[in-house]
């Protein structure tokens, strides 16, 4: 399977929490042959790479959000510009001035500019710009011609305007949305990397919605697949342009990155320690990280079905919640070993002794 076509195409899509259709459309799109998909009204979709469950083997889930920040249509002004809200972690420092799409009330796509009051005419300083003093311009000239002429309508959703690019010769990948649809290929890799192989475990591939709204999918598929144990993908911030060296933790290039601890979980040590072994043992450059800020869809599970044994595989993303953000490929490659790796390494009793 060409993985760099398949995550460039989960990053193309057009996801913003509560809006994932597109994505789930090219999850469906790349799922292995003969494996059964299904979608719940929360638009979660479930990957299970066989049919039947062996009752008798507890049940690992391999997890990533499909959503992506991004925004919504607050209202439409008589001058057409349209004001928004926004859905995710945004700064207003890197929304200023960029190019948005919009899903419009037909479904097609609008193209706009994030715009402000210009300085000529006294415009935000950028130390007080907010979300309120902007606008996105796209072309209209009145109310009437944003709605009738170019279908907008109050609460379309809004993703950044940014294509995918894959420098091969230098491993650099850039796109919005790497967090988390670096987690969504890396999940269909998984599935297709495991349908064939002898596993000790049933094995369900999950692609959670609205995780950047507060980890809503999560919470419905830990209920619906009461997981034994569960490991997490995730678009994680690099912090290797603007930390000082000493205290760097996830770096481009440097392998996927296992965090400890972040503001909503600490990563079960034992479950842990079991999966850096595997790195180690497998020659598969890993990062480890003390976090003091951020949360992952892994908050609900290890809480889920009286707690649940659970990690984080991130790979390194700089500039994450922007328009465009940079990966590595190789990163990418050594996340889905690691995870396959581990994944065929579990059973009964290695679980039922952490």
């Amino acid at each position: 399977m060409d993985s760099i076509k398949m995550i460039e195409e989960f990053a193309n899509a057009f996801g913003v929490s509560g809006f994932e259709d597109d994505v789930i459309a090219v999850a469906r799109k790349y799922a292995p042959a003969g494996a059964r998909l299904v979608e719940d009204n929360i638009r979660n979709l479930y990957i299970c790479p066989k049919n039947e469950r062996d009752e008798n083997k507890p049940v690992v889930l391999v997890d990533a959000h499909s959503d992506e920040v991004g925004a919504m249509v607050h209202s439409i002004k008589s001058n057409g510009t349209l004001t928004f809200i926004t859905i995710g972690g945004w700064s207003p420092a890197v929304i200023m001035a960029q190019k948005v799409v919009i899903k419009n009330s037909h479904g097609e796509y609008i193209e706009g500019i994030v715009a402000s009051t210009p300085p000529h005419f006294g415009g935000v300083k950028h130390d007080t710009l907010t979300i309120e003093s902007m606008t996105i311009d796209i072309g209209a000239t009145s109310k009437q011609e944003a709605m009738e002429v170019f279908g907008i309508g109050v609460a379309n959703p809004i993703v950044p305007y940014s294509k995918f690019r894959y420098d091969a010769a230098r491993d650099i990948m850039m796109s919005k949305a790497f967090d988390c649809r670096l987690g969504c290929a890396s999940v269909m890799d998984v599935m297709h990397q495991v349908r064939d192989v002898q596993l000790d475990v049933n094995i369900v591939g999950v692609l959670t919605s609205q995780e950047e709204v507060g980890t809503r999918g999560a919470q419905v598929a830990a209920k619906v697949i009461k997981p034994d144990i569960a490991i997490c993908f995730e678009g994680t911030p690099a912090d290797d342009t603007f930390q000082h060296p000493d205290m760097i933790q996830t770096a481009l290039k440097k392998g996927p990155m296992l965090r400890h601890i972040d503001v909503r979980m600490i990563t079960h040590p034992r479950f842990m320690r079991f999966a850096l072994d595997i790195a180690h043992k497998n020659g598969i450059p890993v990062q480890e990280a003390v976090r003091t800020g951020g949360g992952t869809n892994g908050a609900v599970y290890h809480l889920s079905n009286l707690g649940v044994p659970t990690i984080i595989i991130g790979h390194p993303s700089r500039h994450v919640h922007s328009p465009t953000s940079i990966a590595s490929f190789e990163d990418y490659k050594n996340g889905v070993r690691l995870a396959v790796e581990v994944v065929k390494a579990l059973n009964k009793e290695t679980i039922s002794n952490f």
